[in-house]
Protein backbone atom coordinates (compact mmCIF):
# COMPACT_ATOMS: atom_id res chain seq x y z
CA UNK A 1 0.00 0.00 0.00
CA UNK A 2 1.08 3.45 -0.72
CA UNK A 3 2.23 5.99 1.59
CA UNK A 4 -0.55 8.55 0.39
CA UNK A 5 -3.64 6.22 -0.39
CA UNK A 6 -6.76 6.69 1.64
CA UNK A 7 -8.59 4.28 2.99
CA UNK A 8 -11.97 6.27 2.64
CA UNK A 9 -12.73 8.97 0.14
CA UNK A 10 -12.17 12.16 0.72
CA UNK A 11 -16.11 12.80 0.33
CA UNK A 12 -17.02 10.40 2.33
CA UNK A 13 -14.24 11.05 5.20
CA UNK A 14 -15.75 14.78 4.97
CA UNK A 15 -19.11 13.66 4.69
CA UNK A 16 -19.05 11.44 7.89
CA UNK A 17 -17.24 14.11 9.63
CA UNK A 18 -20.32 16.70 9.13
CA UNK A 19 -22.60 14.32 10.15
CA UNK A 20 -23.71 13.55 7.16
CA UNK A 21 -24.88 9.87 6.18
CA UNK A 22 -22.56 8.73 3.06
CA UNK A 23 -25.42 5.59 1.90
CA UNK A 24 -26.53 6.44 -1.71
CA UNK A 25 -30.32 6.70 -1.99
CA UNK A 26 -32.08 3.94 -4.02
CA UNK A 27 -34.80 4.29 -5.66
CA UNK A 28 -35.06 7.89 -6.31
CA UNK A 29 -33.97 10.27 -9.37
CA UNK A 30 -33.29 13.74 -9.18
CA UNK A 31 -35.95 15.99 -10.76
CA UNK A 32 -35.93 16.46 -14.27
CA UNK A 33 -34.28 13.13 -15.30
CA UNK A 34 -35.66 10.30 -17.09
CA UNK A 35 -34.08 7.17 -18.74
CA UNK A 36 -32.87 9.47 -22.24
CA UNK A 37 -31.33 12.35 -19.84
CA UNK A 38 -32.04 15.57 -18.34
CA UNK A 39 -35.42 17.04 -19.28
CA UNK A 40 -36.11 20.27 -18.67
CA UNK A 41 -39.37 22.76 -19.18
CA UNK A 42 -41.74 21.53 -21.72
CA UNK A 43 -43.22 23.70 -24.40
CA UNK A 44 -45.65 25.37 -24.36
CA UNK A 45 -48.61 23.65 -26.82
CA UNK A 46 -48.35 25.02 -30.30
CA UNK A 47 -51.41 23.77 -32.05
CA UNK A 48 -55.17 23.35 -30.60
CA UNK A 49 -55.16 20.08 -33.31
CA UNK A 50 -52.78 18.66 -35.67
CA UNK A 51 -54.02 15.98 -38.63
CA UNK A 52 -53.56 15.21 -42.39
CA UNK A 53 -55.80 16.68 -44.97
CA UNK A 54 -55.43 16.32 -49.00
CA UNK A 55 -55.96 19.31 -50.99
CA UNK A 56 -55.01 19.65 -54.73
CA UNK A 57 -53.89 23.05 -56.29
CA UNK A 58 -52.57 24.23 -53.35
CA UNK A 59 -49.03 25.69 -54.77
CA UNK A 60 -46.05 25.78 -52.69
CA UNK A 61 -44.33 23.61 -49.74
CA UNK A 62 -45.46 26.09 -47.04
CA UNK A 63 -48.72 27.73 -46.17
CA UNK A 64 -49.00 30.00 -43.39
CA UNK A 65 -53.13 31.86 -42.97
CA UNK A 66 -55.84 32.52 -40.92
CA UNK A 67 -59.47 32.32 -41.16
CA UNK A 68 -61.76 34.12 -39.98
CA UNK A 69 -65.42 34.09 -39.25
CA UNK A 70 -66.77 35.42 -42.37
CA UNK A 71 -64.83 32.83 -44.23
CA UNK A 72 -62.55 35.42 -45.31
CA UNK A 73 -59.03 34.07 -45.51
CA UNK A 74 -55.95 36.21 -44.96
CA UNK A 75 -52.49 34.51 -46.27
CA UNK A 76 -49.55 35.14 -44.40
CA UNK A 77 -47.51 32.72 -46.96
CA UNK A 78 -47.71 30.77 -49.93
CA UNK A 79 -50.62 31.39 -52.55
CA UNK A 80 -54.10 29.88 -53.20
CA UNK A 81 -54.65 28.04 -49.74
CA UNK A 82 -58.75 28.05 -50.43
CA UNK A 83 -58.73 23.92 -51.61
CA UNK A 84 -56.35 23.47 -48.34
CA UNK A 85 -59.07 25.70 -45.86
CA UNK A 86 -62.18 23.90 -47.63
CA UNK A 87 -60.23 20.65 -46.89
CA UNK A 88 -59.85 21.95 -43.12
CA UNK A 89 -63.64 22.80 -43.08
CA UNK A 90 -64.53 19.34 -43.51
CA UNK A 91 -62.91 17.95 -40.56
CA UNK A 92 -65.62 20.33 -38.50
CA UNK A 93 -62.86 22.87 -37.46
CA UNK A 94 -64.96 26.53 -37.10
CA UNK A 95 -62.88 29.51 -37.79
CA UNK A 96 -61.48 31.48 -36.63
CA UNK A 97 -58.25 30.11 -36.54
CA UNK A 98 -54.63 30.30 -37.46
CA UNK A 99 -53.14 27.48 -39.74
CA UNK A 100 -50.31 26.08 -40.48
CA UNK A 101 -49.28 23.45 -43.22
CA UNK A 102 -46.56 21.94 -44.47
CA UNK A 103 -46.79 19.87 -48.10
CA UNK A 104 -46.28 16.13 -47.25
CA UNK A 105 -46.83 14.64 -50.62
CA UNK A 106 -48.58 15.44 -54.26
CA UNK A 107 -52.28 16.44 -52.45
CA UNK A 108 -51.01 15.80 -49.07
CA UNK A 109 -50.61 18.82 -46.15
CA UNK A 110 -49.85 18.15 -42.66
CA UNK A 111 -52.08 21.09 -40.81
CA UNK A 112 -51.85 22.80 -37.28
CA UNK A 113 -54.43 24.68 -36.23
CA UNK A 114 -54.59 27.19 -33.13
CA UNK A 115 -58.39 28.78 -32.25
CA UNK A 116 -57.88 32.44 -31.96
CA UNK A 117 -59.85 35.16 -30.73
CA UNK A 118 -60.71 38.20 -33.47
CA UNK A 119 -61.92 41.55 -32.40
CA UNK A 120 -62.84 44.55 -34.82
CA UNK A 121 -61.83 47.92 -33.76
CA UNK A 122 -63.27 50.72 -35.51
CA UNK A 123 -61.21 53.36 -34.08
CA UNK A 124 -57.77 52.56 -35.02
CA UNK A 125 -55.23 53.00 -32.68
CA UNK A 126 -52.09 53.56 -35.38
CA UNK A 127 -49.54 50.63 -34.92
CA UNK A 128 -49.66 46.56 -35.44
CA UNK A 129 -49.31 45.11 -32.14
CA UNK A 130 -51.36 46.37 -29.27
CA UNK A 131 -50.79 45.86 -25.76
CA UNK A 132 -52.64 47.02 -22.64
CA UNK A 133 -51.98 46.08 -18.76
CA UNK A 134 -54.72 46.77 -16.45
CA UNK A 135 -53.05 46.00 -12.54
CA UNK A 136 -54.87 47.71 -9.50
CA UNK A 137 -57.44 49.80 -11.52
CA UNK A 138 -54.45 51.64 -13.14
CA UNK A 139 -53.88 51.04 -17.04
CA UNK A 140 -51.42 51.15 -19.58
CA UNK A 141 -51.67 50.74 -23.47
CA UNK A 142 -48.29 50.37 -25.41
CA UNK A 143 -48.85 51.17 -29.09
CA UNK A 144 -45.63 48.96 -31.04
CA UNK A 145 -43.81 49.16 -27.79
CA UNK A 146 -44.95 53.08 -26.88
CA UNK A 147 -46.66 54.31 -24.24
CA UNK A 148 -50.16 55.71 -25.94
CA UNK A 149 -52.95 57.69 -23.91
CA UNK A 150 -56.43 56.82 -23.86
CA UNK A 151 -58.18 54.10 -23.83
CA UNK A 152 -59.60 50.76 -25.93
CA UNK A 153 -62.84 49.45 -24.16
CA UNK A 154 -62.87 46.75 -26.38
CA UNK A 155 -59.76 45.37 -25.03
CA UNK A 156 -60.62 46.13 -21.60
CA UNK A 157 -63.98 44.33 -22.40
CA UNK A 158 -62.16 41.19 -23.52
CA UNK A 159 -59.77 41.21 -21.03
CA UNK A 160 -62.22 42.23 -17.82
CA UNK A 161 -63.02 38.52 -17.36
CA UNK A 162 -59.61 37.31 -16.38
CA UNK A 163 -59.82 38.92 -13.55
CA UNK A 164 -58.87 42.77 -11.46
CA UNK A 165 -55.68 42.02 -13.47
CA UNK A 166 -54.41 41.19 -16.75
CA UNK A 167 -52.70 41.61 -19.54
CA UNK A 168 -54.46 42.10 -23.68
CA UNK A 169 -52.73 42.03 -26.74
CA UNK A 170 -53.80 42.65 -29.82
CA UNK A 171 -51.80 42.20 -33.61
CA UNK A 172 -54.10 43.89 -36.48
CA UNK A 173 -54.32 40.75 -38.77
CA UNK A 174 -56.06 43.21 -41.13
CA UNK A 175 -57.29 46.94 -41.24
CA UNK A 176 -59.81 46.85 -38.49
CA UNK A 177 -59.28 43.29 -37.17
CA UNK A 178 -57.43 41.97 -34.69
CA UNK A 179 -56.15 38.89 -33.27
CA UNK A 180 -56.07 39.47 -29.17
CA UNK A 181 -55.91 37.32 -26.26
CA UNK A 182 -55.99 37.63 -22.78
CA UNK A 183 -53.98 36.57 -19.48
CA UNK A 184 -54.16 37.07 -15.89
CA UNK A 185 -51.71 38.43 -14.00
Amino acid sequence: MGLFRRREPLHQQLARLGGLETEPLSGTRPPGWMETGIHGVPRAREWDVVFAVDAEGVEGDRVRFVALPDDTLLVEEGEDVEPLAAAIDQTGTAPPYRAEGARRGETQWAVGLRAIDVIELPDDPGGDELTLTVQDGERTLLVDGAHAFGSMPQLEEFGSGRGPSYVVRARRLDGSIWEVEAMPL
